[in-house]
C-alpha cells in the first residue's frame, strides 16, 4: 500500500498541511511533535517525492462570479491511447474545464466545468467541446448546489487501516 511507505510523522505532516497549507514550519513541527529543522527536511522530501503536489488558496468560485458549475460526461468515438491522450491535452487547454477524469463504464470522461454564466458555458459547449475531434457524445448536468467539497484525502481512514494491519 503506497501510504504505508510513510511513517506516522510524515502522515501527520501531510494531514496538517492538507488542512492548512499556510501553517509555518515552526507551528507544523510543534503539532507533529518534532523540532523545526527535521520537520522542514521532511516537508521538502515529501515535496520532492511527489506526496505534496503544490500549495494553493481554496477560492470561492461563486463569490468570484463563477455562478455556473457543470459536470459534462463525454463519450469518445475512439478509445485508442493516442486519442485519449489528445482529448486530455484539449481538456488541459480549456480554461473552463477545472477537472478531467477518465472513467470506466458508460462514459469515457467526466469534466467539471465552471463559468461565470450559462451563456459562457453554452458557448464553450457548442463551440469547443461538441466540435472537438473524436467527441461522440456529451451529456451535461448543471449543479444546483454542493453539499460537500473536501480537498485531499481522509487521513483518518488510512490511519485506521494501518492500525488494523499492524
Amino acid at each position: 500500500m503506497p501510504g504505508s511507505r510513510l511513517d506516522p510523522i510524515d502522515r501527520m505532516i501531510l494531514a496538517h498541511l492538507q488542512a492548512d497549507g499556510r501553517m509555518t514550519n515552526v507551528e507544523l513541527a510543534k503539532r507533529v511533535g518534532i523540532s523545526a529543522p527535521p520537520c522542514l527536511r521532511r516537508v521538502r522530501t515529501l515535496e520532492e517525492n511527489g506526496f505534496i503536489k503544490g500549495y494553493h488558496a481554496d477560492v470561492d468560485a461563486r463569490e468570484l462570479g463563477f455562478e455556473v458549475q457543470v459536470f459534462a460526461m463525454v463519450g469518445l468515438q475512439s478509445q485508442a491511447e493516442s486519442d485519449l491522450a489528445a482529448f486530455e491535452d484539449k481538456c488541459r487547454a480549456w480554461p473552463l474545464v477545472r477537472e478531467c477524469h477518465m472513467l470506466n463504464g458508460e462514459v469515457d470522461f467526466i469534466l467539471k466545468c465552471v463559468a461565470p454564466d450559462l451563456s459562457t458555458f453554452q458557448t464553450f459547449l457548442t463551440s469547443d467541446l461538441l466540435t472537438a475531434d473524436n467527441v461522440g457524445s456529451v451529456k451535461t448536468s448543471l449543479v444546483i448546489r454542493g453539499a460537500k467539497d473536501a480537498a485531499g484525502v481522509p487521513f483518518e481512514v488510512l490511519e485506521d487501516r494501518l492500525a488494523r494491519e499492524a
